[in-house]
């Protein structure tokens, strides 16, 4: 059980961005056969993902057992907590990580090549960017595009330029709200925890949030306005669901910066409102992207 937590499989929930090349990629139209196979290979690079993912995770918590030991929350982290031994986890992280660069590498050589790049650049982080201010979210972003290309790569399908930087902009969002909510909690002792929290204040998060929430939602209006886009799509009435992405950012936002959840992954997993929000625009994107019967593929 313990092994288990030490994986975090709960956190696998940020690899959802491996499907977006499934639905924009407009890979569930076609034979059967094809749809399947589409479909098996985004949950392969989703898995694969996954326990790359779990490997840093427990490569982290081995690096910042100290520190874990005086968060609220992290200091029952398996490690943290005296639990399972270095030794024990060191081989866990070894075993995700095989499994991780194995499987990506029978899926698609390059799939195995973005897991790699991903993995370098966890350690990296773990180890030396996290103490750097800004650049520690930088590379936090930089991570999720790396899911949602890979998705694309594992399915084999263009992925606009516009909606990489989107999805830059909008985990770039999660993390600053992942810093605040940080700072919201754990207060005075914030800079003990992280060294980076001393140089952020509220002020500054707050207008950080704002910009790359801007940014995350003027790159989506750009990349549904695109001619390229239009012409897949037979539409540019993805734009409609502009409204749904507002609510959704804002109302994150809102519970982020009150400290009402310190965890975006919590929020996701917790927040009602949120998770509805979410479920629409899935909904009305799958609908704007299948409904115009264009045969036109990505």
């Amino acid at each position: 059980m313990e092994l288990i937590r030490l994986l975090r499989p709960v956190h696998w929930v940020k690899n959802a961005f491996v499907f977006a090349a499934l639905i924009f990629g407009k890979q569930f139209l076609g034979p059967v056969n094809e749809v399947l196979l589409a479909v098996a290979q985004a949950v392969g690079a989703f898995f694969c993902f996954s326990f790359a993912a779990s490997s840093m995770y427990v490569v982290n918590d081995i690096a910042d057992r100290r520190a874990d030991s005086i968060h609220p929350e992290r200091r029952d982290r398996p490690i943290a907590a005296g639990r399972v031994s270095v030794a024990t986890a060191a081989q866990v992280a070894v075993g995700c990580a095989l499994l991780a660069l194995i499987g990506s590498h029978v899926l698609a050589p390059a799939l195995a090549a973005i897991v790699a790049t991903y993995m370098v650049l966890t350690l990296l982080y773990s180890f030396l960017l996290k103490r750097v201010m800004i650049l520690d979210c930088v590379i936090i972003a930089v991570g999720f595009c790396l899911r949602a290309v890979a998705g694309a790569v594992a399915v084999d399908v263009f992925i606009s330029p516009w909606l990489v930087i989107c999805t830059f902009a909008l985990c770039l969002f999660l993390a600053f709200s992942k810093r605040r909510g940080e700072i919201a909690q754990l207060q005075a002792s914030s800079e003990a925890f992280r060294k980076t929290l001393g140089e952020y204040t509220p002020e500054l998060l707050a207008h950080m949030l704002d910009v790359s929430s801007v940014l995350a939602v003027v790159c989506f209006l750009l990349y549904a306005m695109d001619d390229r886009t239009q012409a897949i799509f037979g539409t540019n009435q993805l734009v409609y669901t502009t409204p749904v992405v507002l609510y959704c950012i804002f109302r994150f936002s809102a519970l982020t910066q009150k400290g009402v959840y310190s965890d975006p992954v919590k929020l996701i997993l917790r927040d009602r409102p949120f998770q509805i929000g979410i479920l629409i625009w899935v909904v009305l994107c799958v609908g704007i992207i299948y409904g115009n019967g264009t045969g036109f593929q990505a």
